[in-house]
C-alpha cells in the first residue's frame, strides 16, 4: 500500500505526540476489561437512542448500529485553526460558485470550468437560472471530507453541498463519551460541539424570506421513516424544537407553504429539506414523486420559503468539478487555497486516462456523481479481476470517472477485538453559512475504517465513527 502512514497518535514511530499525551496516559491506566465494558455500554447505549442506519440493496438491509470506537480522535486549537480558516474559505467559494452558476456565469466566460462540465451535468438544475436564494446562500450547510497524510497536511477529500449527513452522530457521540468517561471528560479541555443545534437554528432564522414574520417557522422536510438517515432527521427536528415533516403534510396556496395542523393551516417560512432535487415537488421535477410538495419551487421562485439547502447545489458534489476547486477559490476569493485538494486525473481528458488505465493498480478510482464509498476501485487492494473489470467501464465511460493516488491516510487508536490498533480515518467538520457569516463548531465526524488495512470509512461499507477532540495546545 506505500509508505507507512502517520500515526496522530505516535507520528511514524516515534514519541507520543504532545496532543495525545493525556489520552495515552489514560489508555495505559485503563484494563482492556474495562473498555469491554464499556464498548458493551456504548452499545446498549446507542440502541437507547435508537441510533440506526440502513443500507439500501443488501439482503440484511434492516436497520443496524453505526460501530462506536470508544477512543476519541484529538485535534489541537493550533491545528483546528488551519482547518477552520481554510473551511471557512473553501464554503465561501463554494456559495459563490452556485450564485454564479445560476447567475451570470462569471466562471464559465473566464474559461475556469469548462461549460460541457455544468450543462451537461445531471446535479445542474437550469430551472435554477435567475432565482434570487434568500439571504444570497444556498449552502448554509456543508459537510467537507477531510484527510490527513503527516503533521503538516490536510487534504479535502469531498465536497458535500446537497444534504450532508453525519451530524446527529457527531453529537451522539460526544454524549457518549461524557456518560461513558466522565473522568477523562473533566481532565481534558475539550472544546463543546453540543451548541450545533443553536448554531444551526440562527442559521436557518437569519435565512428566512423577507415576508417571513420575526419568529419564522421552520420544519425539517424527510422522506419518511424508510429513509436510511431518518433517525438524524428526527434527531435534527428535536434538537431544533421545530416540527418533522413529510411531503404530505405540507401544501402550497398562492405560492405560500403550509402545514397542516390540529390548529389549522400554518405557514412555513424555511425548509430544512432532507429530500433530493428531483423528488421535491412533482409539478417541477419527477411527476411520480409521493415526497414532495406540489408547488414547492413556485413558491421558492417567488421567495416565499427559504430551502436549505438551495436546489442544485449538488452540482458543488460533482467529483469533477472537485477537481478545479483551487481555480475555484482563487476565482472567488482572490486567495490561494488554504486547504489543498488531493491530486486528481480528469479521466474525460485523453492523457489523464491513459495514465491512468497505465496505473490502474496504484489508484482510487471514483464515479463523478459517487457517494457512500460505492462505485468505486481502490486499486492496491483489488483483484486482477476487480482491475481489468474496472478498465473496461473507464474505456467506455471514461466521463463519469476521476483517479487520484492512493493516500496513506492517518491513523488513530480504535478499540477493536485486538485490542487498542491504529485504524484509518477521515473527518467531517460541519461549516454553517447564514447571512451573518460563518460558523463551525470545533470538532465535527470522525469517521474510521474497522477493518484493519482497510481505506473506506463510510458508514454503508461498515465503517463506524468516534468521538472528535479539539483540545488546548
Amino acid at each position: 500500500m506505500g509508505k507507512a502512514a502517520f500515526d496522530e497518535m505516535n507520528g511514524f514511530g516515534g514519541e507520543v505526540r504532545a496532543a495525545y499525551s493525556q489520552l495515552k496516559a489514560w489508555l495505559d491506566d485503563t484494563p482492556a476489561e474495562l473498555l469491554e465494558q464499556r464498548r458493551l455500554e456504548a452499545e446498549a447505549l446507542f440502541r437507547r437512542f435508537g441510533i440506526t442506519f440502513a443500507v439500501y440493496g443488501q439482503k440484511d438491509a434492516e436497520e443496524r448500529l453505526i460501530p462506536f470506537d470508544l477512543i476519541p480522535r484529538v485535534l489541537t486549537a493550533s491545528e483546528w485553526k488551519i482547518l477552520e480558516d481554510g473551511l471557512t474559505q473553501r464554503v465561501q467559494a463554494i456559495n459563490a460558485l452556485i450564485n454564479d452558476l445560476y447567475g451570470k456565469a462569471e466562471i464559465l466566460k473566464a474559461g475556469i470550468v469548462p461549460e460541457e462540465l455544468i450543462f451537461a451535468n445531471e446535479a445542474f438544475r437550469p430551472e435554477m437560472i435567475g432565482v434570487k436564494v434568500p439571504g444570497g446562500v444556498p449552502v448554509p450547510i456543508a459537510g467537507i471530507d477531510i484527510v490527513r497524510v503527516d503533521a503538516e497536511k490536510f487534504y479535502v477529500l469531498e465536497d458535500n453541498a446537497r444534504t450532508p449527513s453525519g451530524v446527529s452522530y457527531m453529537l451522539d457521540n460526544r454524549e457518549a463519551t461524557h456518560l461513558l468517561f466522565p473522568d477523562l471528560m473533566a481532565r481534558s479541555k475539550v472544546r463543546p460541539v453540543e451548541r450545533y443545534p443553536d448554531e444551526l437554528l440562527a442559521v436557518l432564522e437569519s435565512l428566512a424570506p423577507p415576508s417571513a414574520s420575526s419568529d419564522p417557522t421552520i420544519a425539517v422536510l424527510t422522506p419518511g421513516s424508510y429513509n436510511s438517515a431518518f433517525y438524524e432527521h428526527s434527531f435534527l427536528a428535536d434538537k431544533l424544537g421545530v416540527e418533522l415533516v413529510e411531503g404530505r403534510d405540507l401544501f402550497v396556496r398562492d405560492d405560500i407553504v403550509y402545514m397542516r395542523t390540529t390548529q389549522g393551516p400554518k405557514r412555513v417560512d424555511v425548509i430544512y429539506r432532507r429530500v433530493d432535487d428531483d423528488f421535491l415537488d412533482p409539478l417541477t421535477f419527477r411527476p411520480d414523486s409521493m415526497l414532495g410538495v406540489p408547488g414547492l419551487f413556485s413558491s421558492y421562485r417567488a421567495g416565499n420559503v427559504t430551502l436549505a439547502n438551495a436546489v442544485g447545489t449538488g452540482i458543488a458534489d460533482d467529483k469533477a468539478i472537485y477537481s478545479y476547486m483551487p481555480e475555484i477559490v482563487k476565482f472567488y476569493t482572490g486567495e490561494e487555497p488554504m486547504l489543498h485538494n488531493v491530486p486528481t486525473y480528469r479521466c474525460r481528458e485523453d492523457e489523464a486516462l491513459k495514465y491512468v488505465l497505465d496505473h490502474l493498480p496504484e489508484l482510487v478510482v471514483k464515479e463523478v456523481h459517487g457517494s457512500g464509498g460505492y462505485g468505486m476501485l481502490v486499486g492496491p487492494a483489488s483483484t486482477k479481476k476487480e482491475i481489468a473489470e474496472f478498465e473496461k467501464k473507464l474505456k467506455s465511460d471514461p466521463d463519469n470517472f476521476i483517479a487520484q493516488p492512493t493516500l496513506a491516510l492517518s491513523t488513530c487508536p480504535a478499540f477493536v477485538d485486538g485490542g487498542i490498533a491504529p485504524r484509518h480515518v477521515d473527518l467531517r467538520p460541519f461549516v454553517l453559512t447564514g447571512s451573518k457569516g460563518t460558523r463551525i463548531v470545533p470538532g465535527g465526524l470522525t469517521r474510521v475504517a474497522m477493518k484493519a488495512g482497510s481505506l473506506v470509512v463510510n458508514s454503508s461499507q461498515g465503517g463506524g465513527t468516534k468521538d472528535t477532540w479539539v483540545v488546548e495546545d
